[in-house]
């Protein structure tokens, strides 16, 4: 691969570690926002999972956009609704405006991680995707990480606010970045046909020195009727559903560390950047996690080590709720490290079968329609967290419960026969 085929894959890291921090900051900011208006953890509960429902209606209206218009086109558009919602919530006045500006946050991240999953796929070899598509999704854990460390420092003299404006201002930061390396997909343009299709792949083919094409190969009469719609169409259906309900499983198991790890820390007498950093060493965890499972794929497949990483999720979830006020905080950050090796390492393995079970004209559409509804799982996870919570079941109870997520996800994953397209 050339290093500018390279360059545009980092860029998804970049975005995906964007993405990575944006839904988390209502996580580091939670202390303070329970503080300052006086916010009870069911109520927290529902603020907190406001940018993840955005994503259900982002990921599946603005996935589609990727695959109708174009990937680069949808990633502008995405970066900029982010970046006003993250700028406007630095002026929220209370948890209902907050609310507001989260879900349109969540709009942006939803339709970049369609987006960026197509790209890091078409711009990279075969030989490579599966690297490429495991550092691409762990740059989600990295945003966490690089993110929280610096809201450790800045919540130590700022308010909660000041954790939206640093996402703000890195979020705007990547549109030129998009718009000047980050060219249309090849294999977008090629299914596309769009006026000049020709032209433009030469240009990107150019760029990465590879050989250019005299003309462009006629479509076989199925990829002329080729419809966003197929990936609810006899063929598809099955990959589309099982993958979808799949993520949707174990997103409740992985956002219950994700979202409610800083105020269960804060509960038990901590500050809030002493609670931020146990979020920042769940997302070490995380990043670890990728990073080997992506060594494994490379090696054994998708499905194996994927079935592996949801059966670690499961027991990694459960044991964080053992944990008491007795635990120091180095214990708490181990256990929360832990968990997140194997949720955020499952969470590649399905991004993996997004990119390899799903086909050009439909992979944005299809990854966003899996994720929009996987995260409508994400959605409901702080608040059925919070809901146990509030029926006093303790956390010990709470975290198993949260943990059959990735159980059910690993139930319906382990008959299902993955065919790479």
């Amino acid at each position: 691969m050339h290093p500018l085929q390279w360059l545009a894959v980092a860029i998804t890291i970049g975005l995906n570690a964007l993405d990575g921090f944006d839904i988390l900051a209502s996580a580091f900011a939670a202390p303070g926002i329970a503080r300052e208006w006086h916010v009870s953890r069911e109520a927290l509960g529902v603020v907190l999972s406001m940018e993840l429902w955005g994503m259900v209606v982002g990921s599946i209206v603005l996935g589609g956009l990727a695959d109708l218009a174009g990937r680069r086109r949808a990633m502008l558009l995405c970066l900029c609704v982010m970046t006003l919602g993250m700028v406007m919530a630095t002026t929220a006045a209370s948890p209902q405006t907050l609310s507001i500006w989260r879900l349109v946050t969540g709009l942006g991240i939803g339709g970049m991680l369609a987006s960026i999953n197509a790209v890091a796929a078409e711009m990279s070899n075969l030989k490579h995707r599966s690297l490429a598509m495991a550092i691409m999704v762990i740059g989600y854990p990295l945003g966490g990480v690089i993110g929280g460390l610096i809201v450790q420092q800045l919540l130590k003299g700022q308010s909660w606010r000041a954790v939206f404006a640093l996402g703000a201002g890195a979020t705007a930061l990547f549109i030129p970045l998009v718009f000047l390396f980050v060219p249309e997909t090849p294999a977008f343009l090629d299914q596309k046909r769009p006026a000049g299709a020709l032209d433009a792949i030469n240009r990107t083919l150019t760029r990465f020195r590879l050989p250019n094409l005299a003309a462009l190969a006629p479509h076989e009469p199925e990829q002329a009727r080729a419809s966003v719609f197929d990936i609810l169409k006899p063929g598809l259906i099955g990959t589309t559903l099982v993958l979808t309900f799949g993520y949707f499983f174990h997103a409740i198991s992985f956002y219950f560390i994700l979202k409610w790890a800083p105020k269960i820390i804060a509960d038990l007498g901590h500050s809030p950047s002493e609670a931020a950093g146990v979020l920042t060493a769940a997302n070490i965890g995380g990043a670890i996690g990728g990073a080997c499972f992506g060594v494994f794929m490379h090696k054994f497949g998708i499905k194996r080590p994927t079935l592996v990483v949801l059966a670690g999720s499961v027991v990694g979830v459960a044991l964080f709720g053992t944990h008491d006020k007795a635990s120091s905080l180095l214990v708490w950050s181990i256990a929360a490290s832990l968990g997140m090796v194997f949720a955020n390492a499952a969470i590649v393995g399905f991004y993996a079968s997004f990119a390899a079970g799903f086909p050009t004209h439909v992979r944005a559409t299809g990854t966003g329609f899996a994720v929009g509804i996987g995260r409508f799982g994400g959605a409901l996870s702080p608040i059925l967290a919070g809901a146990l919570f509030k029926a006093q079941l303790g956390l010990p109870v709470v975290a198993m419960v949260m943990a059959g997520g990735s159980l059910i996800a690993l139930l319906l994953l382990a008959p299902f026969r993955l065919k790479p397209r």
